[in-house]
């Protein structure tokens, strides 16, 4: 291969290798009501949560808008004590739903110091900051979405895109909806929307996955969070899998809930307890809850007396400068927080009950129930739970604020492509039964009359992700069909004020009529809608096409032994037909052909067939829980197309009990021949499938998406804020970077070496720019741009640059010159101890040794005649000594030297000569009467060994053989051409001096 073929593939291995700044980790956001949690995996750290900017494993889900800044989280809240006003919190609440939704109002009267109005095109609500300036609460949770993209990001140490996020699994469209939207304007891909209880499921199955067998086991997850309350029964088995084999797999089998049931109800209960006992305390003729900033006192201590009552009988609850300077103290029981809460306590079991149900099952079929959501430490909640599940305990065996994030940082990793985890199947359900309705003109007793049908698209509880298709076989023009949610009867009253609208869109199709047309002559196989529940729980309306059926002829395809023989035959008969249908009948005649030769063809027109009939069966099957009529109506074209293949079929000839005579039998064997006959003229035909797409239109009617204008703008809006954002922690680091060296450089004109380094007129101006930088700061500095603060830093550093470069060289000088001392003494010593090596064992040349003779004596010369010529100069001025060039002279010595010791290091041993006329085999030696005698191999000469001894005992070298030039040539060539060398001990033994 060439240098350049090399050059190339080396540049395409490195082409395909992930780039060293590209981003492959991933993250996950628990995005509860009140708190998020957020996880990551990077390589090298697995499943780990990112800790906030103050070190905390968990952020309140609140924003604070200022006019000059935002503040999340923590400082968030210390801000809302303050000026309620301007934070923003419990956010998800508003998500998905219109102005006039019950939930809104709920919201209001929580929180009365925000202004909510409603959008006049979405009908949805949004904040009023200001008279040209709002919000809608998209807009506020995508700016936590990316604040927390930044924590991620902060603690992986680099970009993150990719991200799963958790919702409550009573979420509906429109919501899920509006958590894509939001991350969008977040910048964040979403991998996949995870239910919360099922992402906390996914991280119990995977570190117990070798406790998971073919035996399903039952687990109930009990979530009280701050704004609602979940209990999802979870069902583990291993299943086998086309592609993976046998694997564990995790299956929701039933869901129960509660919207308002949580913590964050119970917080408000104590405040307006709190709020009227300081009112009967009777220390201020004001309304405490009239006061906003007042209220917000009282629910910050609120929930911190629940916290306390849940391992406390009781507590003092207290808050200093209330209102009107006046402090307030009171003492709370237990007891009371519970009399407080006690209809809320009651409705703890409800979603137990509700789950049960809609997996039929009984409270001993579960194995055991899992506590998740911070709300779940209060004690009535515990004990209430305990006599719904019929339990001796509950399972406390997982951390209940972070289990939800690292399961969706583990399923965030299966999704990503950057890593490899072991499967863990998750089959999610559909809480909310989807249906699709139509209305269509039918004909009883003469007269036509509009009816309405109905076809169960996704019945409650039904696994997802998952494809559906409904076939409409009864239109032959445009028309239109709803899609609705289904019986919802299992919900409360105000369960379905705060669902919203049981419409979900209205489909129109168009071109229907206009592919009857172009399709005249083929038979039509309905309309068909494909639908598909995607990992998100999200409805997606993929595509609707008219599909026909029509008959094409089938050419016939050669058998094997048939192109054989045509082309034996275009060899031997100069490609004419007539040769090739001789040979062909000949090699039938004589040749039987292989079973194997002729399955192809059928293979592939079974496969067809097999397709054909499941695409037949499909439709039956999603809408086998439709009406009877309906059905009926559909099954009226299948038996029409049967009728004329039962008219072909012969009827039977034997009904007379085979009693027919031998003319009989001859009429029905000529029969049979003709029919044979035919067969053989007719030629082959097979049934072609015509798709054609048909334009659909798509209107909403429960929630309005943002258009792409709409998701732009918010998109902007947020990014300028992030941009102001950047650009205030800028200036103010240029601010500090500049006062800190304003300060740090006065202080060190008054330190011993910056005074012998600096003449007193240099110290003087420096002093002035100083403190008139210092004088600036007090004055205008803290209102200048962050141009106008880099400018004055760059110019004081531009003052001092001199100084502080001749401090620094001769803080480095010390070490700098007993290292090259210390370099050119063992240089010297090497070059020494390679000079006294034999002759014969020389592996230097004499060019490499003056090289480094040279090398040696030039180094010297400089570091005597520089460091003299120093000592010369004073202190402020510039030096003549560098250490660069310190650095520069020991790096050239120790590459001279680190050459000749690799050179050593892998040196073969020169071989012992040989003599002119030896044998590889056999050594010659004479004796004292000059005889010749053979040696053998590997044996030793008795005179070679005494002339040895001999010169042993008078100190001189052993005598050598005689070679000839032409060994000694190539024993050299060998030795430095030979990739694999022995090390040489005269080597070892210089290596191991120095």
């Amino acid at each position: 291969m060439t240098s350049l073929a090399v050059s190339a593939l080396l540049c395409v291995a490195l082409a395909l290798l992930p780039s060293p700044s590209g981003s492959v980790a991933v993250m996950s956001v628990d995005l509860g009501s009140e708190w998020m949690k957020i996880a990551i995996v990077k390589p090298g750290v697995p499943m780990e949560i990112a800790l906030n900017r103050e070190s905390r494993r968990k952020t309140p889900i609140a924003v604070c808008l200022k006019e000059t800044e935002r503040l999340f989280g923590d400082s968030a809240l210390g801000v809302s004590v303050k000026t309620p006003k301007l934070v923003y919190r419990h956010l998800q609440s508003l998500l998905g739903k219109k102005h006039s939704n019950q939930q809104v109002a709920l919201y209001q009267k929580r929180f009365p110091e925000h202004q909510l109005l409603e959008d006049p095109s979405r009908g949805t609500p949004y904040f009023k900051y200001s008279d040209d300036l709002r919000y809608t609460p998209e807009e506020l949770l995508g700016m936590v979405l990316n604040y927390s993209r930044g924590l991620a990001q902060d603690f992986a140490e680099q970009p993150i895109k990719d991200a799963v996020i958790t919702v409550p699994a009573f979420f509906n469209q429109a919501e899920r909806r509006a958590v894509l939207k939001t991350a969008s304007m977040a910048g964040l891909k979403v991998l996949q929307l995870i239910n919360d209880n099922t992402a906390v499921a996914v991280n119990y199955g995977v570190f117990r996955r070798k406790d998971i067998d073919a035996t399903p086991k039952n687990v109930m997850f009990y979530d009280m969070g701050s704004g609602s309350t979940t209990a999802t029964i979870v069902t583990y088995q291993t299943v086998k899998t086309k592609e993976m084999g046998v694997q564990p797999q995790l299956q929701v089998r039933g869901v129960g809930f509660d919207r308002g049931l949580g913590g964050f109800e119970m917080d408000l209960r104590l405040r307006d307890h709190l709020a009227k006992l300081f009112n009967q305390q009777k220390k201020s003729q004001k309304d405490v809850r009239e006061n906003h900033r007042a209220m917000a006192k009282l629910l910050k201590e609120a929930q911190r007396l629940k916290m306390v009552l849940s391992a406390n009988a009781e507590f003092t609850a207290q808050v200093e400068g209330l209102m009107d300077d006046i402090d307030f103290k009171a003492r709370v029981s237990r007891a009371d927080f519970e009399t407080l809460c006690a209809d809320l306590f009651e409705r703890v079991s409800r979603p137990v009950q509700d789950a049960l149900a809609t997996a039929e099952m009984t409270p001993e079929s579960i194995e055991q129930v899992i506590l998740v959501g911070g709300s779940t430490r209060v004690p009535k909640v515990q004990e209430v739970l305990l006599k719904a599940v019929n339990k001796e305990e509950l399972g406390k065996n997982i951390n209940a604020d972070e289990a939800a994030a690292m399961g969706a940082v583990y399923q965030a990793a299966a999704l990503s492509k950057a890593f490899k985890v072991k499967p863990f199947l998750v089959r999610d359900a559909t809480v909310y039964p989807i249906q699709v309705e139509f209305t269509r003109e039918t004909e009883e007793d003469g007269a036509k009359t509009l009816k309405h049908n109905k076809r169960i698209l996704f019945q409650r509880m039904a696994p997802y992700p998952q494809r559906k298709v409904i076939t409409f076989n009864r239109y032959t023009d445009d028309f239109a069909f709803e899609i609705n949610y289904g019986d919802l009867a299992f919900l409360g009253e105000e369960d379905l004020g705060a669902f919203g609208s049981l419409n979900l869109t209205t489909v129109r199709l168009s071109a229907v009529g206009s592919s009857f047309l172009k399709h005249a002559d083929a038979e039509s196989k309905g309309i068909k809608a494909h639908f598909n529940m995607d990992d998100s729980g999200v409805l997606l309306l993929d595509r609707v096409e008219s599909v026909f059926e029509t008959i094409v002829e089938e050419k016939e395809e050669e058998s094997t032994l048939t192109k054989l023989g045509n082309t034996i035959s275009n060899l031997f008969g100069g490609g004419s037909s007539e040769p090739s249908l001789n040979l062909t009948e000949f090699a039938q005649e004589e040749e039987e052909v292989p079973p194997e030769a002729g399955k192809e063809d059928e293979k592939e027109e079974e496969e067809e067939k097999k397709e054909e009939e499941e695409e037949q069966e499909q439709p039956k099957e999603e809408e086998e829980a439709a009406p009877k009529e309906a059905a009926a109506e559909e099954a009226e074209p299948a038996e029409a197309e049967k009728a004329p293949g039962e008219e072909a079929a012969p009827e039977a000839s034997d009904s007379d009990g085979g009693k027919a005579d031998a003319q009989e039998e001859e009429k029905s064997g000529n029969a049979e021949e003709e029919k044979e006959a035919e067969k053989k003229e007719q030629k082959p035909q097979k049934k072609t499938k015509i798709s054609e797409e048909i334009t659909v239109e798509l209107l909403a009617n429960d929630i309005f998406d943002p258009t792409a204008e709409d998701i732009l703008a918010s998109t902007k809006k947020l990014q300028d804020l992030t941009n102001r954002d950047l650009a205030k922690h800028e200036r103010e680091k240029t601010l500090n970077t500049l006062e800190a060296f304003i300060f740090e450089t006065q202080d060190k004109l008054y330190q011993e070496e910056y005074q012998l380094a600096v003449a007193e007129e240099e110290k003087e101006k420096m002093e002035a720019k100083l403190r008139a930088a210092s004088e600036w700061l007090d004055e205008e500095g803290y209102a200048a741009a962050t141009k106008e603060l880099r400018e004055k830093l760059s110019e004081l550093k531009s003052l001092c640059k001199a100084l502080f470069f001749r401090v620094e060289e001769r803080r480095k000088w010390p070490d700098r010159l007993a290292a090259l001392d210390s370099m050119l003494n063992t240089s010297s010593y090497f070059l020494r101890s390679a000079r006294m090596i034999p002759e014969d064992d020389q592996i230097f040349s004499e060019v490499e040794l003056k090289t480094l003779e040279k090398v040696i004596n030039d180094t010297t010369t400089w570091k005597n005649e520089t460091v003299a010529a120093q000592e010369k100069r004073s202190p402020t001025e510039r030096p003549v000594l560098l250490s660069k060039e310190l650095e520069a002279k020991l790096g050239l010595l120790d590459r001279e030297v680190n050459y000749l010791l690799n050179k050593a290091k892998f040196a073969k041993p020169k071989p012992k000569p040989k003599a002119k006329n030896a044998t590889a085999s056999d050594k010659t030696a004479k004796n004292a009467a000059g005889e010749e005698k053979v040696i053998p191999p590997n044996a030793t000469d008795p005179a070679a060994e005494e002339e040895e001894a001999a010169a042993k005992d008078s100190g001189e070298a052993p005598p050598t053989e005689a070679t000839a030039e032409g060994d000694v040539e190539s024993a050299s060539q060998s030795q430095s051409t030979d990739e694999t060398p022995t090390e040489s001990p005269e080597a070892n033994h210089i290596e191991d001096e120095l």
